[in-house]
């Protein structure tokens, strides 16, 4: 298994586990969850203001609705 990384270039399995094994040395086995769980909910908030950020099909047809009215009342 290769991973592709633009800016580390090639990470084969070696590395993925001695990166494995330096953050299991630094959190413990017991921290770990706590922090992926974290990871996890971070993105699904960061996710949902991305949905909430963006317009509704619905409002984008009533804009484009009503700068076409506009226009051909000018």
């Amino acid at each position: 298994m290769l991973l592709h990384l633009p800016f580390l270039g090639i990470i084969g399995m070696q590395e993925i586990l001695v990166i494995a094994l330096v953050v299991l040395v630094l959190f413990g086995g017991k921290k770990i969850p706590e922090l992926m769980r974290g990871l996890g909910s971070g993105i699904k908030s960061f996710k949902e203001g991305m949905k909430e950020g963006m317009p509704d099909d619905d409002d984008v047809k009533q804009d484009t609705q009503q700068k076409e009215e506009s226009k051909g009342n000018s």
